[in-house]
């Protein structure tokens, strides 16, 4: 679905609004078998991690004058974009699940706390520990 002007700035602001903690994965989608972008936002969501597939030059304008404008250079060809803000480690743990059944999904970069980090770091922002592992390693 097209989206309008209004539409696009309303999007961008909430993109802006995301705040500092989120992390952002790209992925490059060279395909378009609607059935697998279903399967991959569904299990996004499941994990409270908000996936957009959008053109480079409203996620550019997304993300200029926030902590992850550092992607802005990267966005180039086909990519959807992961976000997750309660979970660091969440987009990153979705797109590696996803991408050993999908050979086709590439992870292109992960932006975290304002660092660019390349595609093949993935694996280790994915191993980062939930908050509640994360507390209860702090209590052992």
């Amino acid at each position: 679905m097209a989206l309008n002007l209004d539409d696009k700035k309303r999007w961008c602001r909430g993109q802006q609004g995301r705040g500092d903690g989120t992390v952002r994965g790209c992925g490059r989608v060279p395909w378009s078998d609607g059935r697998q972008m279903t399967d991959l936002r569904s299990k996004a969501r499941a994990q409270g991690v908000y996936m957009r597939v959008v053109k480079n030059t409203l996620a550019r304008k997304a993300v200029a004058g926030t902590a992850f404008e550092n992607i802005g250079p990267i966005l180039k060809g086909p990519l959807v974009l992961a976000f997750s803000k309660d979970d660091p480690g969440a987009a990153a743990r979705v797109l590696k699940a996803f991408a050993k059944d999908h050979d086709k999904l590439i992870a292109t970069a992960v932006s975290l706390g304002g660092q660019l980090l390349p595609g093949k770091d993935l694996d280790k922002v994915a191993a980062l520990p939930t908050r509640d592992q994360a507390l209860a390693q702090l209590m052992a």
